[in-house]
């Protein structure tokens, strides 16, 4: 069965993408349709604080693409030298948390040891952060998106740990993302799944997918990452049938096969 992936692909040298081969897998054929484009910014002050690392208790990563403003960092200073001969290793006398395994992977490319890829959530993450660490450390820092939800700044907040946020990336709708589901739906008719691995993937696709779908929507097995996409689309009315008990390509298509 036709199964649409709405989420960004994976970088070149990562190979082919996980949820397509875990899906072929189950016997589904997948296709992902890029939904978010992603402009850097601020990344002068962001290579200005990845090496002080003396001034912070740690590093946050809850996204690939913060991870990606990172090795920007690196590679346009051409300060990777400097990098591996002697700041990561002060960094990894602190701790680095992740969320996921896609963050962890890309934050361990750049010599670095992740906390928490297991987390799942930045919710659940936070929790961790709060028993490990204490309110007399440096502050720990965030390397965000524009639009990040606050629940993770909240938490660390509330339970005074300190925390030091700074946006390195703006998310905004891929220019191509009309075009490219009016083409999907032309060529391979309504797909038997579709799956959301984002709230800002709600809100951008929603409307164009309910119009391409007609009365064919009701028939649609609707899957969320997680809990906080499945909040999303609850909240825009759509049936979920099933949410991946990890943010992982594994559970996901176990949860997709199971649901068809």
């Amino acid at each position: 069965m036709h199964v649409l992936l709405l989420k960004e692909p994976r970088d070149v040298d990562a190979g082919p993408d996980p949820y397509i081969k875990e899906l072929a897998s189950h016997g589904h054929k997948a296709t992902l349709i890029p939904v978010l484009s992603f402009k850097f910014v601020s990344l002068n002050t962001l290579s200005d604080k990845l090496f002080q690392p003396e001034k912070h208790g740690g590093l946050i990563f809850t996204s690939p693409r913060a991870v990606e403003a990172v090795k920007m960092c690196l590679e346009a200073d051409e300060r990777r030298e400097e990098w591996n001969n002697s700041v990561k290793d002060k960094w990894n006398t602190k701790s680095i948390y992740v969320v996921g395994k896609a963050t962890a992977a890309l934050v361990r490319n750049l010599g670095l040891n992740p906390l928490g890829e297991d987390t799942g959530t930045a919710d659940v993450l936070s929790r961790v952060i709060i028993e490990r660490e204490d309110t007399n450390i440096p502050p720990l820092f965030f390397p965000c998106g524009s639009i990040k939800r606050e629940v993770l700044p909240t938490a660390l907040r509330e339970s005074g740990v300190p925390l030091e946020t700074l946006t390195v990336y703006q998310t905004a709708e891929h220019p191509d993302l009309a075009k490219n589901l009016k083409n999907y739906y032309t060529e391979q008719g309504t797909p038997a799944s579709i799956a959301f691995f984002s709230p800002s993937g709600v809100k951008f696709c929603l409307d164009v997918v309910r119009r391409l779908s007609g009365e064919q929507l009701t028939q649609i097995k609707f899957a969320a990452i997680g809990p906080t996409t499945q909040d999303a689309m609850t909240a825009e009315g759509l049936c979920v049938s099933c949410t991946a008990e990890k943010p992982t390509a594994e559970h996901l298509a176990a949860s997709i096969a199971k649901a068809l």
